[in-house]
This record gives structure tokens, sequence and C-alpha cells, in this order.
């Protein structure tokens, strides 16, 4: 053992000597074989030699640089520096969406993704035939078997997190000030910019001396922080049923600057959200102080997916969702 040449020269003297088909082995295996007075006597020496015979292949295999047939160990290379993880791209943006908003004056405030049509449509002045209640577009979940029907409505997944409104209006008065970030679904097909579940932050500011101006000021402020640089943005007229006036928000294209780009369909913009102001039919059936006079109030919704496609360049919003750590981990941190 001590003149074995190498690794695996040693490692089939220690199989000889130290094996299970070994003569020691065996002289250890036939001990109850023996008298019991030389039981004791025979088991000392035997282990003494299986001691020696151990303690020699260690010495020898420290000798040859290796463990017992493994490859050298090379003690003085650098070691493997081992992976950190880090946060998944959409709550990485969502966190910092709230950090920007929490230092605007607004409160995060979280609830269930299981709401009434009441909370998703009725309150927020949604017509009973709008197309955003069809089944095509929403998902409603079938009743509880041999249970009664809700007081509120059908049952379903939020289509946005301003279905928590009429929660909070409930037990809030103004001023509030307040985003809500979440899940949300709606039976949209995946392809490179939408998806059936994604992600959405709304806004919604209220008291007596709310302004129009105050919206834009605040979504301004907010992209500037967000991207890191003063981005230009646009305000055009639109129709949301619990926001009156209505605008779509527009940012200036990411990639591009304004200038004209495929990502922006030469464009020079990018849609981001839809805002206004808060429409009077909600704050009346909120009552209370919501219905107060003088009483008005902005939203917003931003989609968090289209926000983190914009900052880290991302061109199709599945690879989001595929958790393939090649793209992760070029937009981590």
């Amino acid at each position: 053992i001590a003149w074995a040449p190498d690794p695996e020269a040693l490692e089939r003297l220690r199989i000889v000597h130290l094996g299970r088909k070994s003569p020691l082995f065996e002289r250890l295996r036939g001990l109850g074989d023996l008298p019991p007075g030389d039981r004791k006597a025979a088991g000392a020496l035997l282990n003494g030699a299986r001691v020696r015979l151990e303690t020699a292949v260690a010495v020898r295999a420290a000798a040859l640089g290796a463990g017992t047939g493994g490859p050298a160990v090379d003690v003085t290379l650098p070691g493997r520096a081992s992976s950190r993880g880090a946060a998944h791209p959409i709550p990485a943006t969502i966190d910092a969406m709230l950090e920007i908003f929490r230092g605007m004056g607004f409160g995060a405030v979280r609830g269930p993704e299981v709401v009434t049509e009441t909370d998703n449509f009725d309150f927020l002045n949604t017509a009973p035939d709008h197309p955003a209640r069809d089944m095509q577009d929403t998902f409603y979940l079938a009743p509880v078997p041999g249970g009664p029907p809700g007081p509120d409505g059908r049952v379903m997944l939020r289509g946005h997190t301003s279905a928590m409104w009429r929660r909070e209006m409930a037990r809030r008065e103004p001023p509030v000030h307040l985003v809500f970030p979440g899940r949300v679904y709606r039976r949209d097909a995946a392809d490179a910019t939408h998806s059936p579940v994604f992600h959405q932050v709304e806004g919604l500011w209220v008291d007596d001396r709310c302004r129009f101006s105050d919206l834009r000021g605040v979504l301004e402020g907010f992209f500037g922080q967000f991207f890191g640089r003063p981005v230009p943005v646009r305000f055009e007229p639109r129709f949301f049923p619990f926001t009156e006036p209505s605008t779509e928000v527009s940012i200036e294209c990411t990639s591009c600057r304004g200038r004209g780009c495929p990502a922006c369909a030469r464009s020079g913009w990018l849609e981001v959200l839809g805002a206004g102001m808060v429409h009077p039919n909600i704050l009346a059936a909120a009552g209370r102080g919501w219905a107060a006079p003088g009483v008005r109030g902005f939203a917003f919704g931003i989609g968090v997916e289209r926000l983190a496609m914009l900052k880290h360049g991302i061109t199709d919003m599945r690879w989001l969702y595929d958790n393939d750590l090649r793209v992760l981990a070029q937009v981590r941190g």
C-alpha cells in the first residue's frame, strides 16, 4: 500500500485487503463461530489490523494528492462562486412602482382575486350590456352546488384591481390616496403583448382639492423616477366607464426617444395606461363623505408587465413567464 504508484492502484489494493470479499472481512464475519472465550481477543486483533490497513490507505491517498478512487484536488485553484437568486422581474417591478408611489403619499392595499360582479362592474359604473361582462372576456366562477346566489351578483376572477374600490370606500372616507397592486384575469389569448393572467397597479386619489393637473403631475413624476430620466407624457381623450373625463396616456418611446422605430410603430409614442377623473356616479354610490360637495378624485391603471418590458427591452411578454434563466439573468436587479 505504501508504494502504490497511483490512485487507481491504491483503490485496487484497498478492495483486496479491505473489501467485502477480503480475507480480513471473512475473518471478521466469522467471529461468531469462535468459542465465546476467544471472540474478544480475536476481535481486537482483527480490528487492529483493519485500522492499520485503513490508516495506510489514507496516508498513501494523501501523498498521492487524491481521495481514494477520485480525481486529484488542486487546493491552489480559486473557489467556484455560488450563484445567487434574485427577484423575478414582475415582483421586482411592482416593488419599484410601490416605492415611488409611497414617496408621493400613496398607501398600498392588496385584496382578494375572487370578487363579485358588483365589485368588478356594477359599482364601477359599467353598463349591464358592456362587452367586458361577456363570458368571452371575463372568468366567471361556478356557484357552490346547492348554495344560494350571492347578494352581490355572480362570482368571478377580478378583471382589474379597481374591484377593490367598493370595499375600501365602504370602510374609509376622503381624503384617500391608495394604490392597488395585484394579479388580474381576462380571457385574452397569450401572445407577445397579451396574457390571460397579468398584473396591475391601479391608483385612486380622492379629496376636495383634486384636479386633473394633479393626475398629470403624479404620472409625469412617476415615469421620470421609474425610468431614471424625464419622460415626455401625452394625454388623449378616451372612454372608460369609471372615469369622466377619461384619457389614454402614452409616453415617449423608450427605444427611439421619439424618433420613430418598429417598437412604437414609427409613431414615437407608446401607450402605457388609462386614467381619468373618478366618475361622479361612483362617488355618489359610495355615499357618506364620498358624495360631499366638492369631493373629487382621479384614478389610473398601469400594467406591470408592460412597464417591465419597456424598462428591460423585452419584446415578448411570454418571456416573463417561461422561467428561462438566460432571460431572467439579464433583467434581474
